[in-house]
C-alpha cells in the first residue's frame, strides 16, 4: 500500500496523540506526588509481533524507551512459551521484574492487548514508579543491598486485570508486600485507566482511517525512521571512539566501577562495546541489560534528538552484550541503582566517546544523578505512614553553543522535582533552603550549568532516610579542556551532628527524629573548553549573581575585580 505524505505524517501524529493523552491521563489520576507531579511515568505503542517501539508519549521518561520494548518483547515470548497466561481482551499484565526487561523494582509496568476483529493489533505499555515496593528501606533504594530480594517484591508477568476486572487475590498479594498500601489503589487504577484511555483513542484512529492503513504507516514510518539515523550516523567519521565513565561505588564496596566504552562507526552504523567495564558488583549498582540497552539509545537520540522515536531508529545500533560486567545483571544481582544512576554513568560514557566528533551536537557531562532521597516514617499529627520520594536536577554540561542549563532534569528523563509546596503538605517536612548550588558548573570557555543546593528538616516523628545517588566521587566530565563540574554532596544533621555518608552519595537506614536535617548539593555540568577563553563580562556576571566568589573566578577563570 502506498500511503501520501500527509496521510503519512497524520497518522504518524495521531499515533503520538494517543501516548501523549495515555501521559496526561496517567500523571492527573495518579495518587503519589512522584507520579502526579514529577511524571516520573511513560506510555507507549508496540507492535503484535516482536514489541517494537511504534510510539511513546512525548512527556514520557527517554530511559522507559528500550526498557519498555525489550519488557513487551520478552512478555510476548513468555505468552508463546505457556510460562505467562494468554490474553484475553479486556487483560492487563503487571510486571517489574528487572531481568525480563525492566529497571529497578519501583518501576511498574502495565501492558495490555488491543484487540481488533478478533486478533491482537498491538499492545499498550505503561511504566510508572511507585514510591514503594517493599523491601528492607522504605521507598526501594536500598544502598547497600546484596540480593535483589532485598529491594522489594519482584513480579513477573501475571493479570492484574482480568477481561478489565482487577484480581483481587493479586491486588492482595501486592498490598502485603509494600509500604502505605492503601494509597497504591490510586496510583494503579491510573495506570492501569491510562491504558483505558490509550485503547480509546487508538481504536477511533484505526476506524477512522482503517486498519491496513495504519498498519501500513507503522511499517513505514519505522522504515523512514532507520533510514533517517542511518543519514545522521554519517555525521560521525569512520573509525573508533573510546571513553570512560566512573560510579563513585556499588554501596557496598567503597571503590569506583569503571564504565570503558569503545564506539565503532563504519558508514551508517554504531557498534558499542563496554568490554573492559567492571565485572558485577556486591551492591545495588547493577545494570540489567534492558536498561544498559536502553541508556545507549536514550544518549544516542540526545546526540540526534531529530530522529523519531521508533525501533526503527535503532536498528543501525548494535550494542554487544557486555558479559561478565556489572552493565548485565543476572539474578540475584541488586539493582535498584540501576535506572536513576548507572543508565546516566552509560549515557556520559556515550557523550564523552563523540564529543569531539560532535561538537556542534555533543557537549560535557551532565549532573547525570536523579538525586534519590527517600523517607520514610509515621506521622504522629495523621497517625499515618508514608513514603516519600524525592528526586531533583542538576546542572547540564557546557557546549559550543553556550553555557549548560542549571538545574536540569536527569540525563534518563524529564521527570521534574515535586513543588516545594506539595512535598510540605504531604510529607511532615520543611524546605530550609531551595536554591542553586553555587560554585558548581565546571569552568570552561562555556561553564557547566548549577546543581540545586537544598535542605529538609523532618518536622515531627521518627524517620528513616536513605539515600542512593552518584557523582559524590568524581564531577561529571568537562570536555575540549573545560574542567569538570562540582561532585555532589550529602550532610545529615542529628542532635546538631554533622554526618557524610561513608560512601559520600549512598546510605540507607539513618535513623530521624524531629528537628533532624538533610541537605543535598547536587553536580553541576562539565565545563567545556579553556577556561581562560570565557569572556570577561561573562565571569564578571557570574559573579555578580553569586554563582562564583570572587576568588573561585580568579583561580578558574584568571578573573581579576575592577
Amino acid at each position: 500500500m502506498t500511503l501520501d505524505p500527509i496521510t503519512l505524517t497524520v497518522i504518524q501524529n495521531g499515533l503520538q496523540q494517543v501516548c501523549d493523552e495515555m501521559d496526561l491521563a496517567f500523571s492527573r489520576a495518579a495518587f503519589s506526588p512522584i507520579i502526579a507531579e514529577a511524571d516520573d511515568r511513560s506510555d507507549g505503542i508496540y507492535a503484535a509481533e516482536d514489541g517494537a517501539l511504534i510510539a511513546q508519549g512525548a512527556g514520557g521518561l527517554p530511559v522507559f524507551v528500550g526498557t519498555m520494548q525489550y519488557s513487551t518483547r520478552v512478555l510476548i515470548e513468555r505468552i508463546a512459551e505457556g510460562l505467562t497466561a494468554a490474553p484475553e481482551p479486556g487483560d492487563m499484565y503487571c510486571v517489574n521484574d528487572p531481568y525480563l526487561g525492566g529497571t529497578h523494582l519501583m518501576d511498574v509496568r502495565f501492558a495490555r492487548p488491543v484487540y481488533r476483529n478478533g486478533e491482537i493489533f498491538c499492545w499498550l505499555s505503561n511504566t510508572g514508579h511507585w514510591p514503594d515496593i517493599g523491601g528492607s528501606v522504605p521507598g526501594g533504594f536500598s544502598a547497600s543491598a546484596t540480593a535483589v530480594e532485598q529491594e522489594g517484591l519482584r513480579l513477573p508477568p501475571v493479570k492484574l486485570f482480568k477481561r478489565g476486572q482487577m484480581d483481587q487475590e493479586i491486588f492482595q498479594i501486592i498490598c502485603s508486600n509494600i509500604r502505605v498500601a492503601d494509597q497504591r489503589i490510586g496510583d494503579i487504577k491510573a495506570q492501569a485507566a491510562a491504558l483505558d484511555l490509550g485503547e480509546e483513542r487508538l481504536c477511533a484512529m484505526l476506524d477512522r482511517y482503517g486498519d491496513d492503513t495504519v498498519q501500513a504507516a507503522i511499517a513505514e514510518l519505522r522504515s523512514r525512521a532507520a533510514t533517517q539515523m542511518r543519514t545522521l550516523i554519517q555525521e560521525i567519521p569512520d573509525g573508533d571512539y573510546q571513553s570512560v565513565a566512573w560510579v563513585d561505588s556499588d554501596g557496598v564496596v567503597n571503590e569506583p566501577l569503571a564504565i570503558r566504552l569503545n564506539i565503532a562507526k563504519a558508514g551508517d552504523h554504531m557498534t558499542f562495546d563496554f568490554a573492559g567495564s567492571s565485572p558485577p558488583c556486591q551492591g545495588p549498582m547493577n545494570s540489567v541489560l534492558a536498561t544498559t540497552l536502553s541508556s545507549v539509545y536514550l544518549a544516542v537520540r540526545h546526540l540526534f534528538p531529530e530522529a523519531p522515536i521508533s525501533a526503527g531508529a535503532f536498528e543501525p545500533l548494535t550494542v554487544i552484550r557486555p558479559e561478565g560486567t556489572f552493565l548485565d545483571a543476572q539474578y540475584p544481582r541488586p539493582v535498584s541503582g540501576c535506572a536513576a544512576e548507572v543508565s546516566q554513568r552509560i549515557a556520559e560514557a556515550v557523550f564523552a566517546a563523540l564529543v569531539e566528533a560532535l561538537p556542534h551536537r555533543a557537549t560535557a557531562a551532565p549532573a547525570g544523578t536523579s538525586g534519590n532521597f527517600a523517607l520514610g516514617g509515621n506521622d504522629p499529627t495523621s497517625g499515618r505512614s508514608y513514603v516519600m520520594y524525592q528526586l531533583t536536577g542538576g546542572g547540564y554540561g557546557g557546549s559550543e553553543d553556550g553555557d549548560g542549563l542549571s538545574n536540569g532534569c536527569s540525563t534518563i528523563g524529564i521527570s521534574k522535582a515535586q513543588p516545594v509546596e506539595i512535598l510540605e503538605q504531604n510529607y511532615p517536612i520543611l524546605f530550609r533552603r531551595y536554591a542553586l548550588h553555587e560554585g558548581s558548573g565546571g569552568a570552561g570557555e562555556f561553564r557547566g550549568g548549577f546543581g540545586l543546593d537544598y535542605e529538609v528538616e523532618l518536622r515531627r516523628g521518627d524517620a528513616r532516610a536513605s539515600f542512593v545517588m552518584d557523582h559524590g566521587r568524581f564531577g561529571p566530565q568537562g570536555a575540549a579542556g573545560g574542567q569538570d563540574g562540582g561532585p555532589n554532596k550529602i550532610t545529615v544533621w542529628r542532635d546538631g551532628v554533622a554526618h557524610v555518608p561513608d560512601h559520600l552519595s549512598k546510605e540507607q537506614d539513618i535513623p530521624l527524629k524531629a528537628g533532624d536535617r538533610v541537605r543535598v548539593q547536587t553536580p553541576g555540568g562539565g565545563g567545556y573548553g579553556d577556561p581562560k577563553a570565557r569572556s570577561a563580562d561573562a565571569v564578571r556576571e557570574d559573579v555578580r549573581l553569586g554563582r562564583y566568589t570572587a576568588a573561585e573566578a580568579a583561580t578558574l577563570f584568571g578573573y581579576v575585580e575592577p
